[in-house]
């Protein structure tokens, strides 16, 4: 009887865990978010402003996982991004929209190279309008290289 009292908690208790880890998102999943031109006085320039979609806003506040390529931008900046493609071909680039990048605020500073493939988890914030910082921002984020 113990040990079906003691197996039935644990699996009532991988079952709470399991229901709070973090999601797994694509890039596709990304996607469902439209960009319009919009002035900004500050910057006496237009920039791209998002329209999220319903699945997109769905994600927001909620940690999640992404894998892709890391972009060490300005390490002693503390500037980091996850980009859909390489370097090479990235939004910076013209290989991509800005949907296809996320900005990374880690909680320790890994070690990964640039064009490394790695997993990030974070907690997902939406950008529309500090033009300073990428639309998707994952903070309290780490990752590992695959």
């Amino acid at each position: 009887m113990i040990k079906k009292i003691i197996y039935s908690t644990a699996l009532l208790l991988w079952g709470l865990c399991s229901a709070q880890a973090q999601q797994e998102v694509t890039w596709d999943d990304l996607t469902d978010v439209e960009f319009a031109s919009k002035y900004f006085d500050d910057s006496d320039g237009y920039f791209l402003v998002p329209t999220f979609g319903q699945s997109v806003k769905a994600l927001e506040g909620k940690e999640i996982s992404v894998t892709g390529y890391f972009l060490n931008l300005s390490p002693e900046d503390g500037i980091f991004m996850l980009s859909q493609n390489p370097m090479a071909s990235c939004f910076f680039c013209g290989g991509g929209g800005p949907e296809s990048v996320i900005e990374i605020k880690f909680t320790e500073t890994p070690e990964f190279k640039t064009d490394e493939v790695v997993t990030i988890t974070g907690v997902l914030e939406l950008n529309v309008n500090d033009i300073n910082h990428c639309n998707y921002i994952l903070k309290n984020a780490n990752g590992f290289a695959l």
